[in-house]
């Protein structure tokens, strides 16, 4: 852990004190993701899911061990985003309110677990690229997953209470995805930023523009809070935001350099110096930060080609 910051970053549940939780998946890498329980009385407010039902299950059970609290109780689940390392256990909380911002609701709905499994199924005959799928996914179970729609969408901002506790949803996306959210607990001075922030880990930037997610770090760093648990990677507090910030800076940069340069997005994936970024893990995941980026440059709004980057990420990790 980089940031000057007492919480321990270990598997499993953490207690960050009244009634908030997170839980954390080191080493935070692809599908390693986080998640978040806030507790008042018999109410409670679930921070996403993870990337399968088995996974979630253990979740689910510790969070039932140190609470009380099981599946079914849980009042709230609040998806930070749609994808699936923090949705494809949702069904197993078969009670709760589901809440997703409009723009991830729709995400959701067109990128299913049934179509990573079928990437998956399809990965030892594509080379070099299923074997780096096989590395980054292959722990995950995509044929055991969970998927229940949001049953509450909203956009901008959303209030909510647990118990007597105030929450403020905070939309600001598009960043990371089509659609990301802060969730807020000002009485405890508590942010849970989804994948707005991957803490020691390399950011990936699937939607953009590069602009909203710099400022989201701005509306973290504004904030009245003193523990922030990131989509990925370990507790954080605004150093690591700041770094975050300062890596988004960095790249949008070196990639607007390039590209006027009319070097191609490959050519410039692998053109770009890491420099201080370089030890954070899957540092290739800049060859879907430049790509973003070109088409944020050139005014295009296609959607990505994810076979092609994910062969052009394995290219730059061997």
């Amino acid at each position: 852990m980089t940031t000057a910051n007492p919480w321990t970053y270990a598997k499993g549940l953490h207690e960050l004190g009244n009634g908030a939780w997170a839980w954390l998946q080191p080493d935070g890498g692809w599908g390693w993701s986080n998640a978040g329980l806030i507790v008042d009385g018999d109410h409670s407010l679930l921070v996403d899911t993870l990337f399968d039902a088995k996974m979630t299950r253990t979740m689910l059970g510790a969070m039932r061990d140190a609470t009380g609290l099981a599946a079914d109780d849980i009042g709230t689940l609040v998806n930070t985003h749609a994808n699936g390392d923090h949705t494809h256990g949702n069904g197993l909380c078969g009670c709760a309110e589901i809440i997703a911002s409009t723009a991830s609701a729709r995400e959701m709905e067109e990128v299913s677990a049934a179509r990573l499994a079928a990437m998956m199924a399809a990965a030892p005959d594509l080379g070099h690229t299923g074997a780096y799928l096989t590395e980054i996914f292959g722990a995950f179970d995509f044929t055991d997953v969970a998927e229940r729609a949001p049953t509450r969408t909203f956009s901008g901002a959303l209030s909510l209470a647990v118990g007597d506790k105030a929450v403020e949803l905070i939309e600001v996306g598009p960043a990371h995805t089509a659609g990301d959210v802060l969730v807020h607990v000002p009485g405890d001075r508590i942010v849970y930023t989804g994948d707005i922030l991957f803490i020691d880990g390399t950011p990936i930037m699937w939607a953009g523009p590069v602009s909203n997610w710099i400022a989201a770090c701005d509306r973290i760093l504004a904030m009245d809070v003193e523990t922030i648990v990131p989509g990925h990677g370990p507790i954080t507090d605004k150093a690591g935001v700041r770094k975050v910030q300062d890596y988004l800076c960095y790249i949008n940069g070196e990639a607007r350099k390039r590209f006027d340069a009319g070097l191609s997005a490959r050519e410039a994936a692998h053109d770009i110096a890491l420099g201080d970024f370089a030890s954070w893990i899957d540092a290739e995941r800049i060859a879907v930060n430049v790509d973003t980026l070109y088409r944020e440059y050139r005014g295009d709004t296609s959607s990505p080609d994810i076979v092609a980057l994910f062969g052009l990420m394995a290219e730059l990790k061997r």
